[in-house]
C-alpha cells in the first residue's frame, strides 16, 4: 500500500479503506462473504488478480484474517477487531451517499442487486416450503443478463445456469434504476409494478410472496429513520 508520510488519523485510515475495490471487499466480508469465491461474487469487474493481493493487503494490515476450511480445502476470510471497527465507517459513508448522491444508470447494475438478495438479505423464515426458481431477465449496458435464484430447504442459491427443474417465477426488469431503488428501499414494490419498471409472471401466490422474501428495503428504511432521528 502507498503511504502519504502524513501523520493525520485520516491519511492513516485512507491508505488501507481508499485503495480501488478495498470498501466493496469489506463491505462484503463484513456483510459474511467468507469464501474467495463469495466475496468476488459482490464485486462484479473485480479481476480474481487484484482481489487476491487485496486480500493479503488487508491481512497485512490486520483488518481479515484468513483460515483453513474446516474440511481442509480451501481459506475462509473473516474480519478481526480492527476490520470489525471498519464498519461504523462503512455506515457512515452509506449514508452520506444516500443523502447526497442519486442513484444513477451507471449505478443500476442488477447483478449486485439479485446477488445481495439472495445472498445476504434472504428472509429464510418468510420462503415457502417447496423448491421455487426464479428467474431474472434484463438487459444492463448493452448486455443481457440471466440468473436464476433457487429456493430450496430455507436457503437460495443464486445459479448463472439454468438449474434445470424449470421457472416458476419470471422477473423481467425494464427499469434498473427503479428496481435498485426499491432494493434500497425507496419506493415500493408496487410501485415497481405498476410503473411498468419490472413484470412478473407466475403463479399469483408466488407473485404475492415474492418481495417479502428481500430484508433489504425494510433494513434500509429503519437505517435512516433511526439516522434522522439520532441527527434530529
Amino acid at each position: 500500500m502507498r503511504d502519504y508520510g502524513q501523520y493525520c488519523p485520516i491519511a492513516r485510515g485512507a491508505e488501507i479503506f481508499a485503495e480501488r475495490w478495498t470498501p466493496i471487499i469489506l463491505r462484503n466480508v463484513l456483510y459474511g462473504c467468507r469464501t474467495f469465491n463469495e466475496i468476488a461474487a459482490g464485486a462484479p469487474g473485480l479481476s480474481r488478480t487484484l482481489l487476491t493481493r487485496r486480500l493479503h493487503e488487508l491481512t497485512q494490515a490486520g483488518i481479515i484474517q484468513i483460515r483453513v476450511k474446516s474440511n481442509g480445502h480451501g481459506w475462509l476470510y473473516e474480519p478481526t477487531p480492527t476490520g470489525q471497527g471498519l464498519l461504523p465507517v462503512l455506515h457512515a459513508l452509506a449514508l452520506w451517499a444516500d443523502e447526497w448522491l442519486d442513484v444513477r444508470p451507471e449505478h443500476s447494475d442488477p447483478q449486485i442487486v439479485v446477488w445481495a438478495w439472495s445472498q445476504l438479505y434472504l428472509r429464510r423464515e418468510a420462503l415457502p416450503d417447496k423448491r421455487v426458481v426464479v428467474r431474472f431477465d434484463c438487459e444492463f449496458r448493452s448486455r443481457r443478463y440471466r440468473a436464476w435464484m433457487l429456493i430450496e430447504g430455507g436457503t437460495a442459491e443464486l445459479c448463472a445456469f439454468d438449474p434445470g427443474f424449470g421457472d416458476d417465477l419470471v422477473i423481467t426488469i425494464h427499469d434498473t434504476v427503479m428496481f435498485a431503488r426499491w432494493h434500497l428501499g425507496l419506493i415500493e414494490w408496487s410501485t415497481l409494478l405498476r410503473s411498468g419498471a419490472i413484470t412478473v409472471t407466475g403463479p399469483s401466490g408466488l407473485r404475492r410472496a415474492l418481495p417479502t422474501w428481500n430484508s433489504h428495503p425494510e433494513s434500509a428504511k429503519r437505517f435512516r429513520a433511526a439516522h434522522r432521528n439520532q441527527a434530529s
